[in-house]
Formats: structure tokens, sequence, C-alpha cells
């Protein structure tokens, strides 16, 4: 099926859909197929239930009903559905990636250039070769400015994602000891993010720089670039201001910007954002307003009052790059007696096991009360500071929370996704 011809059916509908269980009415369901799951055998029920037209890739679905369309295969076809669809829409296109803060970072840009312009962004982290071409059909030709995060966890998947994309801007949010298992290593890891300012350079894209960071200053020779943070050179140049036990703010030209973020490593994530509306020639007042009503969600440096405990919950993700800067940042500004709660973090390879042990050092030399430690890398860990418990599952620490109460302190939760350390919440 010629990809003209494809749209023209997404156009027909009332948007993509591959979750047969988030059916829309009118919708384009397309049936992809994944190690465990086929979505052709839901292709039929789709249309039953609303589904306008579903797109198959196995002949003999698709001679059940005139409404299932067959095409060789269903990802690539959505991916190009995408490229194709990205070229018909004038919004202008941001990507970003990074190993730590790029949903946080996307949130933040959305909040501000949406007080003057009508903006579309990745919704919760669909930032992959799926994600990418679901949140690129979300634009429509109302969408001024679309916000695109781009996840990898190997070498040429963002120049890939970045080719459907076709940003005109992008920016790293940093280079940290993230998915070391499929880029080899940090080194691994800086030419993987880096793809996103190749494409840049190669088709005349502006890179947003953070100034402040060394490991991207070496692009300050291409241009366009457009750079921010406290070093006096910087085009947008920001003061973060440091103060305990409030939320983050920073100076821009002499006025104080007010955040209800709290770590310091979200400073280069809101720095991202007040850039980027300096960048689109937003008012101070709407950069203002922009940072101030963005209030973090979905598990990531939440901060939660519950009976006589205040709890950092940041359980979004973990590598040990935003593992060590949360731990930093919470001993700096915690109040009462400190406790953290660390599951363990995942797709390390080769790197687990050190990395797991170096957070544990980190921890030895701080003033940290209680030291609780959950999963099965960590449980290989060794330390000889009382102060440090092991539990091999999430069921051995809830029974050990709900035994022995923690009462009068600052707590910090933190651990990879597939961990779900939030859980631990409901028996603190």
């Amino acid at each position: 099926m010629k990809i003209m011809q494809l749209h023209d059916y997404f156009k027909d509908s009332t948007g993509v859909v591959t979750d047969s269980r988030k059916l829309i009415q009118d919708c384009l369901f397309i049936a992809l197929r994944g190690e465990n799951f086929d979505g052709n055998q839901f292709a039929e029920t789709a249309i039953e239930k609303g589904a306008k037209y579903a797109l198959v890739d196995r002949p003999e679905i698709a001679l059940k009903n005139e409404r299932l369309i067959l095409v060789e295969d269903t990802l690539q076809s959505l991916q190009e559905l995408a490229k194709y669809h990205r070229k018909k829409i004038k919004a202008k296109i941001i990507g970003l990636t990074g190993s730590n803060g790029k949903t946080t970072t996307k949130e933040l840009i959305n909040s501000v250039l949406s007080k003057k312009f009508n903006t579309k962004a990745t919704l919760g982290n669909f930032n992959n070769h799926i994600g990418v071409p679901l949140t690129l059909l979300e634009f429509d030709e109302d969408t001024e400015i679309g916000i695109v995060e781009m996840g990898a966890n190997h070498q040429k998947e963002i120049d890939f994602l970045c080719q459907l994309a076709q940003p005109e801007l992008g920016l790293i949010t940093n280079f940290g000891q993230a998915h070391l298992q499929g880029f080899g290593g940090i080194e691994g890891v800086i030419r993987g993010k880096s793809e996103i300012y190749e494409y840049l350079s190669q088709t005349g894209g502006t890179i947003i720089l953070n100034i402040d960071d060394p490991l991207q200053r070496k692009w300050m020779s291409y241009d366009p670039h457009y750079t921010f943070g406290e070093h006096t050179d910087a085009n947008c140049r920001l003061e973060y201001l440091k103060r305990k036990y409030k939320p983050l703010a920073l100076n821009l030209e002499d006025q104080t910007i007010e955040s209800q973020l709290y770590g310091e490593y979200n400073f280069s994530n809101m720095g991202a954002a007040v850039a980027l509306g300096k960048f689109f020639g937003l008012s101070l007042e709407q950069i203002r307003s922009g940072i101030s009503s963005y209030q973090s969600t979905n598990n990531r440096s939440q901060s939660i009052e519950k009976d006589n405990n205040k709890i950092i919950l940041d359980a979004y993700n973990a590598n040990p790059s935003s593992m060590k800067a949360s731990i930093s940042s919470f001993i700096n500004n915690k109040r009462n007696k400190g406790v953290v709660i660390l599951g363990d973090m995942f797709e390390l390879g080769r790197f687990t096991q050190q990395a797991h042990q170096q957070i544990i050092e980190q921890l030895e030399s701080t003033e940290i009360e209680r030291i609780l430690l959950v999963g099965k890398h960590f449980f290989k860990t060794q330390s000889s500071d009382p102060r440090v418990s092991w539990f091999e599952s999430l069921e051995e620490i809830k029974n050990y929370l709900s035994q022995n109460p923690i009462e009068n302190s600052d707590i910090l939760i933190k651990g990879s996704r597939g961990m779900t350390m939030e859980s631990v919440v409901d028996n603190l």
C-alpha cells in the first residue's frame, strides 16, 4: 500500500491506537507484534468495537473484513506513516534526549512554551521506535510547536528517531551512566546521545546547549546554537539559587523565577525550558508562569507528607548518575533524620555490580541514619556499616516496614522503573 493512501485512512480516522483495550470510536487500529503478543489477533474485534480501520500484516486476517487493511509490516508502516505525516504538518519540532531528566525537561518546556503557542508533547515516556511515531501522529495542523522526547539504549537509535521526527531544534539533558549494557560504557552513551546534534548539524537545525556541561561545550563551534547556564558567555544567562528546604528557583535578568521542584539536578532541566522560552520570544512573565505552574507527577521527585514523615518519591527510573544526584540532593536538603530506600538499577550489563557497590560507598560516607536496599543486585553488595539492611524483594521490605515503622524522618525512595518502588509508600 502506498503511504499516501495510508495517510488518507489516517485522516479519515480519529487517531491511531495500538492497544485494543484503549480503542476510541472511529480510530485507526494498528496491529503490532511483540515477543509475547500479536495484535493481528485483536484486529477483527477492534473493528467490531468501534475502530474504523485496522492495519494488519497477516493475509488470512485481512480477508475477514474489508476494513482490515493489509500491509507487509505494521510497525514499519506506522513509522513510515508518522514520517510522512511529519512532512505534512507545519509544527516546529524540538527533539530532546539525554541520560536523565528527559521527561521532566520535556514537560517543563511544554509548560513554558504553551503560554504563547499551541504546543503538543510526548505523552508520558512514549520515546522509542513506537512511541515517537505515535507522538508525531498526535500533532495536527493547529500544532505550532511539537516537543518530542527520544530515548535510546543502543547506537543509531537516536539517529533513527531523528529521521522520523525531523526536529529543527534539539537538546541533550546530560550524559550519564544509563543503559550501559546497550551502549557499552559512558563513551558509547556520549556517542549515542550526540546523534541528535549530528543530525541537526547535517540539516541546519539549532542546537540548544547547556554551556555549564563541559561535554556539550565542544558543540559551540557549530552554528546555529543557543546556550544557557550560569557561564558568563551563555546566550541565556541564569543564576541557579541553591536554597535549603525550599523549592528550586533561578534568576533571569535580575528577576527570580520560582518552581515547585526539588533536587539540584533539576536546575539544568529548568534552565533548558527557560532558554527555549527566551529563544521563542516569550515574555519574562510567560516564562515565570510556565515554570511556577509545573508540578512534578508520576513518581518524579514528588514530595509527599505522610503522618510525621516527609517522603521524596523519585522512583520513576534510576541509573548510577541519577541515583548519586538524588542522594546528594536529599542529604543537602533533609531537615530530620534521613532514611534512604533504594531499589535495583537495571540495564547496566557488566557494570551492574560495580555500580551498585559504588552507591553503597557513597552512602557510607554520609550521615544518613538508615540505608535500606532492595533487589537482587543490591543484595549482592557488601558493607560492614550497621546502618545498611538488605532485602531481596519488595515483599520483604514491606513486611519489615510494617513491623519497624519509620517516624519523624525524611525518606528518599528511588529505583529503576521495573522495581516499582512507589509501592513501598503504602507501608510507611
